[in-house]
């Protein structure tokens, strides 16, 4: 009840518009209506199968059923994968999927710049300063180059274990220490392209992440423009206060917090191979379903978040095997999938309409976000707006025929 209060309170606002005629004047008795198109708060989750589901009828399911209930999409930069040849990047598949997003209105994230736990590239020399040339190189070529189509970045994964697996990248970051390692990262990612949204990321949401994360400062200013806080939840939901808790750490540093990574899942582990899973099952995704709404409306209750992204979107191709998908390997939707569409589109969703008071005015209370405004007048003219609907944006709209 307190997190649904909080939703009204932080995630919408009055509105009042006022509806004039071509002269300019109050137009009373105009039936007017506000859909919803689109949500400010980012609703994501990975498109890593995006062209690889391996079935054209499964593919076809896949992104239709992603595009209905996301906004926000990350698409992988792991560089092993991303650059198995020197210099020749997935780029083509890259402008694929951007492409289709853009088709889609789903906004882009890349992820992840600079992480020092997947393996090498097989062709990264042992040499610290060719290290440092090339991950600039590929940080400042991959940026520059999506400017525009790819405008969020996780820049820096994971920085508070860097070394952990006896990578080169990782010997040379281990090196630096993480607040330098990330620092230039950083700063290469800004002069690449100044407008994008920069984000740090790590599994570890205690004390450690938090001063690495304060000490990234040049001039006093952070050198990032958002916080990202993985959930991994693959034993079990957290416990509802835990969400508070973490954001309340980390709000402190008064940037935008992201859920970049998000699982729950709706099979159980496998006993006889560790680190396995076995299939979805009906109970555990009846379970899944319920903590997944619980941990969406806790998390879109906090103001201080501005984005939450699942993974992954299918069990087919899922990380570790786990069945964490909103929908199975067939891409039929699991009861999650519903219970966070209901959520997104019906329940924290805009549907406003009425009739215009006497002063031509009309009070609606919106989710922050697009809408398109329309009003049909008494004399039958109508009118025809869009409307982006912001914290900052202005109490009152006048809205003219013509």
């Amino acid at each position: 009840a307190q997190a649904n209060a909080r939703i009204d309170q932080h995630r919408r606002a009055d509105l009042v518009l006022r509806v004039l005629d071509r002269d300019g004047l109050p137009a009373a008795g105009a039936k007017v209506r506000v859909p919803q198109r689109q949500h400010e708060f980012l609703f994501g989750c990975n498109l890593f199968r995006w062209g690889r589901v391996g079935d054209p009828t499964l593919e076809d399911l896949y992104r239709r059923r992603f595009a209905v209930l996301f906004n926000f999409a990350t698409l992988g930069f792991y560089w092993s994968h991303y650059e198995r040849e020197r210099g020749h990047p997935l780029y083509d598949y890259t402008d694929r999927v951007a492409a289709w997003c853009r088709s889609q209105n789903i906004r882009c994230k890349g992820h992840p710049l600079v992480w020092d736990f997947t393996p090498d590239p097989p062709w990264l020399p042992s040499d610290f300063d060719q290290i440092r040339q090339l991950s600039h190189e590929r940080v400042r070529a991959i940026v520059s180059r999506f400017r525009g189509r790819i405008d969020v970045w996780d820049v820096v994964n994971e920085p508070t274990d860097m070394g952990r697996t006896r990578t080169r990248l990782g010997a040379w970051a281990k090196s630096l220490g993480p607040v330098p390692f990330a620092a230039e990262h950083l700063k290469i990612a800004r002069a690449a392209h100044p407008d994008a949204l920069l984000l740090v990321n790590d599994y570890r949401l205690d004390a450690a992440f938090h001063q690495i994360l304060d000490r990234l400062r040049q001039e006093d200013r952070l050198l990032f423009d958002a916080v990202g806080i993985q959930s991994h939840q693959h034993d079990g939901p957290w416990p509802l206060a835990r969400i508070g808790e973490v954001c309340d750490r980390f709000a402190t540093l008064g940037l935008p917090l992201h859920f970049t990574e998000t699982t729950l899942v709706s099979g159980p582990r496998d006993p006889s191979q560790p680190g396995r899973w076995q299939p979805t099952t009906p109970e555990l995704e009846a379970r899944q379903a319920d903590a997944v709404a619980a941990f969406y409306t806790m998390v879109f209750a906090q103001p201080t978040v501005a984005a939450l992204t699942w993974w992954d979107f299918s069990d087919r191709g899922a990380w570790q095997g786990a069945a964490a998908g909103f929908v199975r390997a067939d891409m039929t939707p699991k009861p999650a999938y519903d219970r966070l569409l209901h959520l997104i589109r019906h329940r924290w969703w805009t549907q406003a309409e009425g009739t215009t008071d006497g002063a031509g005015e009309l009070r609606v209370r919106p989710f922050f976000g697009t809408h398109q405004v329309s009003a049909v007048l008494p004399n039958g003219e109508t009118l025809l707006r869009e409307l982006v609907w912001r914290r900052d944006t202005a109490k009152h709209l006048d809205l003219r025929v013509g």
